[in-house]
């Protein structure tokens, strides 16, 4: 596989935008005793650049979700008698994600048959550009031969537990050790970008690889997974290609969570300090590329 060692940046917003032209998204979230994790989505992907969030949740969770910030709208689905989205609510999503330019769907959902027939369906959408995280994935493995029957452009970003799991779920062969060699034969097979997380995080489409350097031991706290869902999804939504989405949203989550590392300590960090550390992992990172195309057009003067 190539190995990329760029990350990839943002245009430069023009000036004319509105909220459509940086992006519409939906994320698909949360559970009752697990409305954090649908707001700490939405919340990343409004500090992450999306011009209009809404977060997809179950009804009782829905107060709980839309209290804990008011910049994104939320959509109420069907749940179950345990609070969990119920496929009674598929016409609802369906209707959203044809509205949005991005979808993520996972975190906080737990796992359910009424679950595993919702990302069914999502997965049979043709164009439909989808993040799985969290309890997607772990819906998503107990799907029988799902990659012959997916039509969606499809991220996964399994940690290496979730991983097991979906490799367990589609083929016979022990996984191997070598996370890149692992990431990239489920890449290839199912057609998707996957984002292998942990320390040196993998990201590849099973033809390109990219290995993260940024982030800290701090970061291995609850919440943090569900920031990097709303962080990719809306660079997705952002115009950004599946790949360079993941390794831009992979590069920026670590470098917010060093940031917040070096204000707070590793050891007290919350996710919730990494959301906050985005804004200034965005200037750093689009401030570096302003400097060094500053440099390369200085450098070609004196040539």
């Amino acid at each position: 596989m190539e190995i990329v060692r760029e990350v990839p940046k943002l245009e430069p917003r023009p000036v004319d935008g509105h909220k459509g032209t940086f992006g519409k998204v939906c994320v698909i979230a949360g559970s009752v005793g697990m409305s954090g994790a649908a707001a700490l989505a939405g919340r990343a992907a409004l500090r992450s650049g999306a011009g209009l969030v809404r977060v997809a949740t179950a009804q009782s969770a829905l107060p709980t979700v839309a209290a804990l910030e008011p910049c994104y709208t939320t959509i109420p689905l069907a749940e179950d008698t345990a609070g969990r989205i119920s496929d009674k609510g598929i016409h609802s999503l369906l209707a959203a994600a044809a509205e949005n330019d991005a979808v993520a769907i996972g975190p906080g959902l737990g796992t359910s048959a009424g679950l595993r027939s919702v990302i069914a369906t999502l997965l049979q959408q043709e164009h439909l550009r989808l993040l799985i995280d969290g309890d997607g994935l772990n819906n998503l493995s107990k799907l029988l031969d799902w990659p012959r029957r997916c039509q969606a452009d499809v991220i996964l970003t399994p940690h290496p537990g979730e991983m097991q799991r979906l490799w367990s779920g589609l083929f016979r062969e022990t996984m191997p050790a070598d996370r890149q060699e692992a990431a990239g034969h489920l890449a290839q097979t199912t057609g998707s970008v996957v984002a292998l997380k942990g320390a040196g995080t993998v990201v590849t489409d099973g033809q390109r690889v990219y290995v993260n350097d940024s982030g800290n031991p701090g970061m291995a706290t609850a919440g943090s997974g569900d920031v990097l869902t709303g962080l990719i999804v809306a660079l997705m939504g952002q115009g950004q290609a599946g790949f360079e989405a993941t390794v831009l949203g992979v590069y920026l989550h670590g470098l917010a969570g060093d940031i917040a590392a070096r204000e707070r300590g590793q050891i007290s960090l919350m996710a919730t300090d990494i959301v906050e550390a985005l804004p200034e992992a965005f200037q750093r990172h689009m401030g570096q590329l302003r400097q060094q195309t500053r440099d390369t057009i200085g450098g070609s003067h004196h040539d």
